[in-house]
């Protein structure tokens, strides 16, 4: 009888830390692998993320590199499109219903609609003829290249084919230089230039800074109304003191972010929560940084 129970008690015994090996492996290879998905965002030169060509025109009017570019960039596109790995999203093309035409690329360029009157999307497709060659460049040359029916009514840009095959035009471009080079430059043009003279004007050069102005000029518009950027920026009031001028930028943007179909809640909230928290973590010139970047994006879209 002891035999038999002491079997029992040495069956149950293996049992039990069968079940304790595989949680712990389990648990390991959930670490493991997050770990991992954490480093795919870090590893390698962020450089490479750039042509050489777009990462100096960077350098030379922005003042910051491609570490610092590439966490700006990580940032923006969480809370666009719930994804850190930007580079992938040249070729983006989609109508969400927002009623501002269709949405195209690393930073949203629209065609335009009755909610946006003046789109950047026409300027997005002349850059990318004048990218490609052209001597006179216009939207109508970009189209024609790209095989897309549409035209210019006014200042928007219709576009006379079905979404399925017009965004099928559009995604062929993600790897085509050409297109990616007309991407930053028209990126740059209008809504990077004026977030950077916007910081330095104030004195502020630091990489979280401008990276904030620039969030919110592609999320409300750079220039314009009280939401956009502008409007932002004389509600800030006048600190010379980086923290103490950003802390009231964040508050401002806050009251208005998840309104007027800028972002669906508690999505825009978040969204300027990535931003101030680099600030108070000391994170603002995003250099090393990548922790820091990996735990202020670590929250849910809705």
């Amino acid at each position: 009888m002891l035999n038999s129970t002491n079997n029992k008690v040495s069956k149950k015994m293996k049992f039990s830390l069968l079940i304790l090996l595989s949680f712990s492996m389990i648990f390991s290879y959930s670490y493991l692998s997050n770990t991992s998905l954490q480093k795919s965002y870090a590893a390698g030169n962020p450089d490479s993320n750039f042509s050489p060509a777009t990462l100096q025109f960077l350098r030379d009017n922005t003042g910051l590199d491609g570490e610092q570019w590439n966490n700006i960039m990580m940032l923006v596109n969480k809370p666009e499109q719930d994804d850190l790995n930007w580079i992938n999203f040249y070729g983006y093309c989609e109508d969400i219903d927002d009623d501002r035409g269709y949405t195209i690329g690393i930073f949203g360029a629209t065609t335009g609609g009755s909610n946006d009157t003046g789109p950047d999307g026409p300027d997005l497709f002349k850059a990318y003829d004048a990218a490609k060659g052209a001597s006179n460049p216009s939207v109508k040359g970009a189209l024609a290249r790209i095989g897309v029916k549409g035209s210019m009514k006014g200042k928007i840009l219709e576009i006379n084919e079905s979404e399925e095959s017009f965004c099928s035009k559009i995604g062929n471009l993600q790897d085509d230089p050409e297109w990616r080079e007309a991407m930053w430059k028209t990126f740059y043009n209008v809504y990077i230039k004026y977030s950077v003279e916007q910081a330095r004007k104030r004195g502020f050069n630091s990489a979280v800074t401008i990276g904030s102005f620039v969030d919110a000029a592609l999320n409300h518009g750079a220039t314009g109304g009280s939401e956009t950027l502008q409007g932002l920026l004389g509600k800030s009031g006048s600190s010379t003191d980086e923290k103490t001028f950003m802390t009231k930028f964040y508050k401002e943007r806050t009251k208005i972010v998840d309104t007027n179909e800028y972002n669906d809640p508690p999505n825009g909230k978040n969204r300027v929560k990535q931003w101030s928290n680099l600030l108070n973590m000391g994170e603002t010139d995003l250099k090393g940084a990548d922790s820091a970047v990996l735990q202020v994006t670590d929250w849910e879209l809705q």
